[in-house]
């Protein structure tokens, strides 16, 4: 009987990670999201033993990740040289480390509930926002992705981040868990749930009437987007050849979208196919075969390499080049990808070097956002915002962003490490949410897609396609966008953080509290599902 109930609560929770990672893209059953969490709730909350909530909790984080994430064994496989069985290993060490965010919820939702009858829907929504920001993570994501696609939704996240998103999700799913499990006491948090929901659409439908009226009126920039299709090395060597021809393919696309009418054209994530010196300043001369902007008249911000002999420094950057091929502005990635550009604790253990691939973790963070000044068609001064591959997505690293009030968000990214399947839409959902925390555009140029104009409101107006260049190689393509000037980034998020999850680790403090002070009733108060 113990072991048929054991599997019970395991079938639970499993469905529950299917369930979550099915309402993500690229799946994109969102619906699933609003209820996704209920029987992994009654699981946990029935389980016999704390170890045995624990475990239950644990194991649907590793289902919801191993359904998400699953495109990284083809990554290891193919940048990494590793055999299948080592690359589904790590997958799995990978799956069990971000599941951590599902156990800590189950340990915090297990205990206080053993000692308080509070309603499910009122204890689990600040606990998962807590959780989804105090485990670290090497590809942040939460619950929110799921409604990346539904503006209404999502509009919150401009004064709790995403996750408001998260906590509104939650209080859904326990208040639907509290109808089960206790059906006569299930009136209180079924309408504080839905009246949760009704105030977010509410104030959704009022901020994204408010916004668009600025959008109308904003003035708005022509920019042209390149996506290269170019396929990475991981060591970043190039023969001549290929260099020369990439470049051409670049310059080619960049001219074409000149005559559809770009005021400024947009690379890709180190797209310049070999490394600028760090003294750069100005293009290279026209008998050079280095040259930039061969052909090119408008100005041009492009991802590059760069590199400080003197120093033994390499940087991702992203270089702003004027009409005159000078250049006048410069940013650094910050937020490096660990594990890819670079491995932490490397200065500590250098031996690291001779066991990984060629170039990985050779990069250098830059010292903080930037913004790059660019004059507009009518003289207006646009500060643009770049953010380079995942940055886009990393909420407290935007809040920074944010703090410099730019007009427009610029990401270069690459993503052809990835593949074409699940995570070129990921990015992309998880990327819309930075629109609406700082209420500005978005213009997004991905090496192998998906490339894309998204609004301050988190619509996407405008995306391309994702390409896989090793296994379908197609050629460089561009697209033209219109991006609206938005006034500085000025948010409820930007100007006071993590206020949301302060407010949720304070309620989860006084829950505690209250609980602990308690007398824990027998631990037979609760039946395990089965």
């Amino acid at each position: 009987m113990r072991a048929s109930k054991f599997y019970s609560g395991l079938g639970l929770v499993s469905l529950s990670g299917c369930l979550w990672f099915l309402a993500c893209p690229p799946f994109d059953w969102s619906a699933l999201a609003w209820l996704a969490a209920v029987p992994m709730l009654a699981a946990v909350d029935r389980a016999p033993t704390f170890r045995r909530a624990l475990l239950l909790g644990w194991w649907a984080g590793v289902v919801e990740t191993g359904g998400g994430f699953y495109w990284l064994i083809d990554v290891m496989q193919r940048f990494a040289d590793f055999p299948w069985i080592a690359a589904a290993f790590v997958f799995f060490l990978f799956c069990a480390a971000r599941a951590l965010i599902f156990l800590l919820f189950t340990a915090v939702v297990y205990r206080i509930r053993r000692r308080l009858d509070i309603p499910m829907a009122l204890i689990a929504p600040p606990v998962m926002a807590v959780c989804e920001l105090v485990v670290p993570q090497i590809f942040p994501s939460g619950q929110w992705i799921s409604q990346a696609w539904h503006p209404l939704i999502i509009q919150i996240a401009e004064i709790t981040g995403p996750w408001g998103v998260t906590a509104l999700l939650m209080a859904v799913n326990g208040a639907i868990y509290d109808l089960i499990d206790q059906p006569k006491a299930a009136r209180a948090p079924l309408i504080g749930a839905a009246a949760m929901v009704a105030a977010s659409l509410t104030f959704g439908a009022y901020r994204m009437h408010q916004v668009d009226r600025l959008i109308a009126q904003a003035a708005k920039l022509k920019i042209g987007l390149v996506q290269p299709n170019i396929p990475y090395t991981i060591d970043g060597e190039f023969s001549a050849t290929e260099a020369m021809k990439e470049l051409t393919s670049l310059q080619e696309q960049t001219r074409i979208l000149e005559r559809g009418g770009a005021q400024l054209v947009v690379w890709s994530e180190g797209s310049y196919p070999v490394a600028l010196p760090r003294d750069f300043v100005v293009d290279f001369t026209a008998d050079s075969p280095a040259m930039i902007r061969r052909g090119i008249k408008r100005p041009l911000l492009i991802g590059a390499s760069m590199v400080d002999s003197a120093n033994d420094d390499a940087f991702n950057s992203a270089l702003l080049l004027d009409d005159a091929g000078r250049m006048t502005g410069r940013y650094d990635k910050v937020r490096l990808l660990a594990f890819g550009e670079y491995v932490p604790g490397i200065e500590y253990f250098p031996w690291l070097r001779n066991v990984l691939p060629a170039g990985a973790g050779r990069f250098t963070p830059g010292s903080g956002p930037a913004v790059v000044s660019l004059k507009g068609p009518a003289g207006e001064p646009w500060a643009l915002a770049p953010v380079i591959c995942y940055e886009d997505l990393l909420p407290g690293f935007l809040k920074r962003v944010g703090a410099l009030h730019p007009n427009l968000l610029v990401n270069l990214t690459s993503d052809s490490w990835f593949g074409a399947n699940s995570e070129p839409y990921e990015h992309l959902a998880l990327a819309v949410f930075a629109t609406v925390e700082l209420r500005v555009a978005m213009v997004r140029a991905v090496n192998s897609g998906i490339s894309a104009l998204i609004d301050p409101n988190g619509r996407l107006l405008v995306k391309t396609y994702a390409d896989d260049p090793y296994r379908e190689p197609r050629g460089a393509e561009g697209v033209l966008v219109d991006a609206p000037r938005m006034p500085g980034a000025d948010t409820f998020y930007v100007r006071h953080g993590y206020w949301f999850q302060y407010l949720c680790a304070a309620a989860i403090a006084l829950m505690g509290t209250i609980a602990f002070r308690r007398k824990a009733p027998a631990p037979q108060s609760r039946d395990e599902p089965g």
